[in-house]
């Protein structure tokens, strides 16, 4: 159990990039070989290695993998995985869990046994690399199961570096991540938060739009350091969705050392900065429950 007092921050966006059950599935070497470009790393810690990390910073996190068994044909490491890495570091992590929505009642079916008997509190898209608009009815089969424990779905927004200088882009589609997509998904299920994921470029209006117009919309801050954010997403995050602004960083792709030095200077109001680092997350995954 995560002691929220204590922790200084909770990191709503990391990825589980390295299985300790199964080898690195190199299927498209193209596409790592481009991300690691594209972001200036090719580090990925394990599991353990990151829930320790953040035990040292006092942070708590989020942490899932990217099912895109379908549209990029590289095996996933499995939820189970995380989730159970997570049921043995507790005090600091909260497992989320990604199913391609390609899979239909299967995958719906692989949601309720990880919410029942893993204990996983969210779930994870990434439309680019799933290859899906979050709109399309395909993907309700397994919305609606995560609808009925009210859980938050977070989505993947704007630009990908997945696929970025690839040729023809990996045959990777950036419509698919324009956050108006999911202003249908915040209707169908009002009772889940729908969190977009990063500074949504070049859509960025776009998201704050349907975060204005939806209750149960999010905005996480990951993916970019803060002294880039666009002057509108700092002006909406000290006013009117002040409540409704997530820390997140895409570790291990940006450390939160470097986010939370950048985020000191980047024209935050002192009293917003505790909702963003903390609050808002703790009342959105329901934790002092």
């Amino acid at each position: 159990m995560i002691d929220i007092d204590n922790v200084i921050a909770i990191d709503v966006h990391t990825h589980a990039e390295v299985s300790c059950c199964q080898p690195h599935d190199p299927y498209r070497p193209e596409l790592d070989e481009a991300f690691a470009r594209y972001f200036k790393s090719d580090k990925r810690p394990t599991m353990q290695e990151t829930a320790d990390f953040y035990r040292d910073q006092h942070m708590a996190l989020v942490m899932f993998t990217i099912d895109s068994e379908f549209e990029v044909g590289k095996r996933r490491i499995p939820n189970v995985e995380v989730a159970e890495c997570a049921l043995k570091n507790s005090d600091v992590m909260i497992a989320f869990a990604s199913i391609d929505p390609h899979k239909g009642r299967m995958g719906a079916r692989e949601a309720r046994d990880l919410i029942d008997n893993y204990g996983v509190k969210g779930f994870k898209f990434h439309p680019t690399v799933q290859g899906f608009y979050p709109q399309d009815k395909m993907a309700y089969h397994l919305y609606e199961v995560i609808a009925e424990y009210k859980l938050p779905m977070l989505f993947h927004s704007g630009h990908s570096g997945f696929g970025s200088g690839v040729r023809g882009g990996g045959g990777l589609r950036l419509e698919y991540s324009n956050p108006m997509h999911l202003d249908d998904v915040a209707i169908d299920f009002p009772n889940c938060p729908i969190i977009i994921a990063h500074p949504s470029w070049p859509w960025q209006d776009e998201a704050l739009s349907v975060a204005m117009h939806k209750p149960n919309v999010y905005i996480d801050l990951s993916g970019w350091s803060p002294k880039y954010f666009p002057k509108q997403l700092i002006q909406y995050a000290n006013t009117l969705l002040k409540d409704r602004m997530l820390f997140g960083t895409d570790f291990p792709l940006i450390t939160p050392e470097r986010w939370m030095k950048d985020f000191t200077d980047a024209g935050f109001r002192d009293e917003v900065k505790p909702l963003i680092m903390k609050e808002n997350a703790i009342r959105m995954l329901n934790l002092r429950a």
